[in-house]
């Protein structure tokens, strides 16, 4: 998918898994077929400012699209319209990492400011963070990644030091995850039972959420793992580094699914299309890839790991 002028920072699939969104460093988003590959419409802008898109995330619903930017900005993007609603600001340094509450009632951004911060959607017109203890302000010097569990009762943030686990309510640190390594991407599984971080040094560590203990560690990557992406039953997941590749991993084996995805620069994101079957990335190289997760999956016969009546194994691999 050709056409940024900058590295692209995100790509999300829409529901229906026909058509992607990409940001960019260029300030735009973009909207992409993916059977015919041309660019739908005009690149969307927030009218006046050029500031970077440097991460987004889709609702729930897949009607509403969330992007942070290099100016500190938080934005709310109508999909359908493809024009922005609201505009939040509180973040005095760029905004790296937001995420969705499961019910898309609230958003979680994370910044290079040290602070997370808690925003309202049903009330987005205000443009005020939910008050009370906002912002989170976490230990970390900067934030590089933020995620919030299933329930949406607790936030990860995670930093140079490691991750830190926050409470929802009243922002109060639970517990903390002392890393040697920055953390530089989080993921939940879906039943709150695994946090999955990817670190500097190119491993992608498990850990049970009720002890916060190490329970497996998946080596392959060679640089820092910018994000994690799991697959609805939470058997499969992908990663991708600034090694320029992108990984599947088979979350019931901890083994990596057949040879890295090479790309020509880092690989700033990756996402799944509803179904498991595609995988898209974003690459610093100006363009988001394509990939047909299924083929590669069935090569390595391994395709009952998009199965979504099945769900990823409850027993932990030792480490």
């Amino acid at each position: 998918m050709r056409g940024h002028t900058s590295f692209v920072s995100g790509v999300v699939h829409l529901p229906g898994g026909q058509r992607i969104i990409t940001c960019a460093s260029d300030g735009s988003l973009r909207l992409w077929d993916l059977e015919s590959s041309p660019q739908i419409c005009d690149e969307w802008r927030d009218e006046g400012d050029d500031a970077g898109v440097r991460t987004m995330a889709l609702s729930p619903d897949g009607k509403t699209l969330v992007s942070g930017s290099s100016d500190g900005t938080v934005r709310l993007w109508d999909v359908e319209m493809g024009k922005v609603v609201a505009k939040w600001k509180g973040h005095t340094g760029l905004v790296t990492s937001v995420c969705w509450s499961r019910n898309g009632e609230r958003v979680v951004s994370g910044s290079n400011d040290g602070t997370a911060r808690v925003w309202d959607v049903k009330h987005f017109n205000s443009g005020e963070p939910v008050q009370g203890w906002n912002p989170i302000k976490t230990r970390h010097m900067h934030v590089y990644a933020v995620s919030y569990s299933p329930e949406a009762n607790m936030i990860a943030t995670g930093g140079e030091d490691g991750i830190e686990i926050w409470d929802v309510k009243t922002a109060v640190l639970l517990s903390k995850i002392a890393f040697d390594q920055p953390v530089w991407s989080l993921a939940w599984a879906s039943d709150e039972k695994k946090l999955i971080a990817g670190s500097n040094d190119g491993s992608i560590r498990i850990f049970d959420t009720a002890t916060w203990k190490q329970i497996a560690v998946l080596v392959g990557h060679t640089g820092p793992i910018y994000s994690l992406t799991l697959c609805s039953n939470d058997r499969l997941l992908a990663s991708t580094s600034w090694d320029g590749t992108a990984r599947l991993w088979n979350l019931d084996t901890n083994l990596q699914v057949d040879l890295p995805l090479q790309h020509t620069s880092y690989v700033g994101c990756a996402a799944f299309s509803p179904s498991g079957k595609v995988l898209s990335t974003a690459c610093y190289d100006n363009n988001a890839y394509v990939w047909d997760t299924q083929a590669i999956l069935t090569t390595a016969g391994l395709e009952d790991l998009l199965d979504v009546s099945v769900k990823a194994l409850s027993t932990f691999p030792l480490i």
